[in-house]
C-alpha cells in the first residue's frame, strides 16, 4: 500500500479522478435555444450566496451539489463532503452525488488515502450506476492501495476502454496506469493501446440532434477563461435547468434527447437511462424514435 503512495503521492494517484467531470467547455454543448449567451457565460455564484441558498433550500439536491462543487474548488474538502452528503440524502439515486462525496472525503483525509466513508460512497455510486467513471476510478485506486495492482490496472484499463477519445481525464488515466505498471513491473503498453483502440467510430447522429445548437466561438472562448470547477458547475447547472423545463414541457422530444446526451456526456449513465424512461412515458407515440436516439448514445434501460 505505502510503496505506490510514496512513489506517486496522493495528488498523483487521484489526478484522473479529480478531473472526471471537469470536461472543459462541456457546459456549452448542453445549451439549447432557451439559454442566452449572457447566462451561459455567467460564472458560479459567490460562496456566501450558495451557502445562503442552501440554508434556505435544505432539501434541494442541486443547490447542495453546487455548494459542494464550490467548496471543493476552494480547497474546503471536508465541507464539500458534507454538502455532497446533504445532496445525496436529498437525491439518493444520483450516483454522481455519491461519487463526488467520496472524492471529497479522499481529498479531506490527511492520513488515510481511502477513508472507509469514501469507499462506501463509491460503492453506493456503483450500485446505482455501474458506469460511474469517478467511482470506477477510485475503487480501482482502492485495489491498488490494498496491493491488488493487477486488479487495479485491469479496472483502469476497462475504464479507459469506455472513455471517449479525447475525454479530459483520458491522459491522466493513462498516466496512472503507466505509473502503477512501472512501479510494480507490470507490462501495460500493449494493453493501453488495445483499450484505446476499442473506441467505435461515431454513429451518424439522429436527425433530431441537428436541431440542438452547439457552442459558438464566443462561448468556447469564454469557457477557456473560466476555471474547470466553475465550468463543471455551469454544466451541471445547465442540465438541471433543462430537466426542470422538461418537467413543465414533457412533450419536448428534442429536449429529452438533449437531456439524455447531456447526462451521458457527464458520465451519468443511470440518469441518462432515467431520462429515456421519462421521455417515453411522456411521449409513447415517439418511443421508437427516442430509443433509436438513445441507442446511438449508448444508453440502455
Amino acid at each position: 500500500m505505502g510503496a505506490n503512495m510514496a512513489a506517486i503521492g496522493k495528488g498523483g494517484v487521484i489526478a484522473a479522478g479529480a478531473v472526471i467531470l471537469a470536461a472543459g467547455a462541456i457546459g456549452y454543448r448542453l445549451i439549447d435555444d432557451a439559454e442566452t449567451p449572457a447566462a451561459a457565460q455567467m460564472p458560479g455564484d459567490p460562496l456566501d450566496t450558495l451557502e445562503r441558498t442552501a440554508r434556505d433550500n435544505p432539501d434541494d439536491a442541486a443547490t447542495w451539489q453546487r455548494l459542494g462543487i464550490a467548496y471543493f474548488d476552494a480547497g474546503r474538502f471536508a465541507d464539500a463532503a458534507s454538502a455532497y452528503s446533504r445532496a445525496a440524502t436529498a437525491d439518493p439515486q444520483n450516483a454522481a452525488l455519491w461519487s463526488s462525496m467520496g472524492e471529497a472525503l479522499v481529498m479531506a483525509s490527511e492520513r488515510d488515502p481511502m477513508p472507509a466513508g469514501a469507499k462506501d460512497a463509491f460503492e453506493k455510486a456503483i450500485a446505482i450506476d455501474p458506469g460511474d467513471p469517478r467511482a470506477r476510478y477510485f475503487l480501482a485506486v482502492d485495489k491498488d492501495l490494498a496491493g491488488d495492482h493487477r486488479g487495479a490496472i485491469d479496472d483502469w484499463l476497462a475504464l479507459l476502454a469506455d472513455t471517449p477519445p479525447g475525454a479530459p481525464w483520458e491522459a491522466d488515466l493513462t498516466r496512472t496506469i503507466e505509473q502503477v505498471g512501472k512501479i510494480n513491473d507490470i507490462e501495460v503498453a500493449a494493453r493501453i493501446a488495445q483499450a484505446g483502440g476499442k473506441q467505435p467510430a461515431p454513429a451518424p447522429a439522429h436527425p433530431a440532434f441537428d436541431a440542438i445548437p452547439g457552442p459558438t466561438a464566443e462561448q468556447l472562448a469564454a469557457a477557456g477563461s473560466i476555471p474547470p470547477g466553475e465550468q463543471r458547475a455551469m454544466a451541471e447547472g445547465m442540465v438541471a435547468r433543462l430537466e426542470a423545463r422538461l418537467a413543465t414541457d414533457p412533450s419536448n422530444v428534442d429536449g429529452w434527447m438533449m437531456l439524455m446526451r447531456s447526462r451521458k456526456t457527464l458520465g451519468q449513465d443511470a440518469a441518462a437511462a432515467k431520462a429515456l424512461t421519462a421521455a417515453i412515458a411522456a411521449n409513447p407515440g415517439r418511443r421508437a424514435e427516442l430509443e433509436a436516439a438513445a441507442g446511438q448514445l449508448g444508453i440502455r434501460r
